[in-house]
């Protein structure tokens, strides 16, 4: 490192005087992310912005479980979106059959390296599962790619139905990139958004995109003390339905 790189590092682990600097990454098409250590917990920061932390996963777990307890059939294909510390994907091993496939988005190569690294007993043997593949690019690309062919697609990249991380994961959220969600999936197959808020327009976004509305209010930390997590179970309804 750089003497002006390891000022650099020192001045960010003082702006970060509540832990330890693990390490950072940066997000193609700019902005870096920060992993930091609380004693046994982690957190991943984008500048001062929390985006997850180790301590609390139950909604990001029930993501996959709300979802995986609406699939019938055999063999299942889901997209997630965003690896993250695991949690989700984690979930969904645990509540798939054996003859799943499970593809995992991620655009940040510091989160996959991390996930084989010092987070590695948090993610644990998710990654060498073989119904589990990382495609690493950006989630939308992966779904525009695709015409009918999940059951489902789990997005978390964001810390609600905007574009936070990067401002291109805007065309997750809008009308547009919504419809093309649609496109992606198998008839009557779910899209599945994590928020850490409510938000009425995106209900309404969704509908407007061709899907039916579930939205759900999980327990963030299971006190009951902390604003309710939301997640949005969007089922793609065939064209017959939308006319209506």
């Amino acid at each position: 490192m750089t003497v002006a790189g390891l000022a650099s590092a020192v001045v960010e682990e003082e702006d970060r005087s509540s832990g330890v600097l693990v390490d950072s990454g940066d997000i193609p098409g700019g902005g870096r992310l920060y992993l930091v250590q609380h004693g046994d917990d982690y957190e991943i920061l984008l500048g001062d912005e929390q985006l997850m932390g180790s301590w609390a996963s139950r909604s990001e777990e029930a993501l996959a479980t709300l979802v995986c307890d609406r699939l019938d059939g055999h063999a299942p294909r889901i997209l997630i979106g965003g690896l993250g510390m695991g949690f989700t994907l984690a979930a969904a091993r645990s509540a798939l059959p054996s003859d799943a496939t499970i593809v995992v988005a991620e655009l940040v190569p510091a989160i996959v390296g991390w996930a084989r690294g010092p987070l590695a007993h948090i993610v644990g043997d998710s990654l060498e599962d073989p119904r589990v593949s990382i495609a690493m690019r950006d989630v939308h690309d992966v779904i525009v790619d695709e015409r009918a062919g999940f059951d489902a697609i789990l997005l978390d990249v964001d810390n609600g139905p905007d574009g936070l991380v990067t401002a291109a994961n805007e065309r997750l959220y809008c009308n547009w990139g919504l419809r093309a969600a649609r496109a992606a999936l198998r008839p009557g197959g779910t899209l599945a958004v994590w928020s850490a808020y409510a938000d009425d327009t995106f209900s309404d976004r969704l509908r407007t995109a061709g899907f039916s509305v579930e939205e759900i209010n999980v327990d963030s930390d299971g006190t009951g003390k902390e604003p309710p997590h939301v997640i949005w179970l969007a089922t793609a309804q065939a064209p017959s339905d939308l006319d209506n």
